[in-house]
């Protein structure tokens, strides 16, 4: 079961493009989508002591955190037996960091995960040939506002 829980995505539009996106996947698949609770100011709020240290830092440790725990508290409710990610399928992201997370997480939830690296084996070039062949929408920032800015460099963030 698809779980959308991004919570750092901002501004709002994005969210919502990023959304329907994968509503419209799960509506043409017949696969229900389960959606959490949006509050950019609440995510805002748990990493603004880390927002000028770029990606790949602290602020994305946090920022997985925060998403893949809510990610193992829906597993818990729905009794699911596994738990997975795509975020390790984009180059920008720490595979090795996000799996860690997950370890520690499938430990303390006692729910399974799949360990995963999804750009090995041209895993990211798969990615980029699924969404053309059914039209998705392609960020070219992860996704938070810091994110937005560093790909801009319009700001300077302090």
């Amino acid at each position: 079961m698809p779980f959308f829980y991004n919570p750092n995505i901002a501004p709002l539009s994005e969210y919502n493009k990023r959304l329907d996106e994968l509503q419209r996947f799960c509506t043409d698949t017949g696969i229900e989508l389960h959606k959490g609770e949006y509050c950019a100011r609440k995510w805002t709020a748990m990493v603004k002591d880390y927002r000028s240290l770029g990606e790949r830092s602290e602020r994305c440790w946090i920022c997985y955190e925060i998403r893949l725990e809510k990610a193992f508290e829906l597993a818990v409710d729905q009794k699911a037996d596994l738990v997975a990610t795509t975020l390790s399928i984009s180059p920008h992201k720490d595979a090795q960091k996000i799996n860690n997370i997950w370890k520690r997480l499938s430990g303390k939830f006692g729910v399974e995960f799949l360990e995963a690296d999804f750009k090995k084996n041209d895993g990211f070039k798969k990615s980029l040939e699924f969404s053309r062949q059914h039209g998705f929408y392609r960020q070219n920032y992860c996704g938070c506002i810091y994110s937005k800015m560093e790909r801009t460099k319009k700001y300077i963030i302090r």
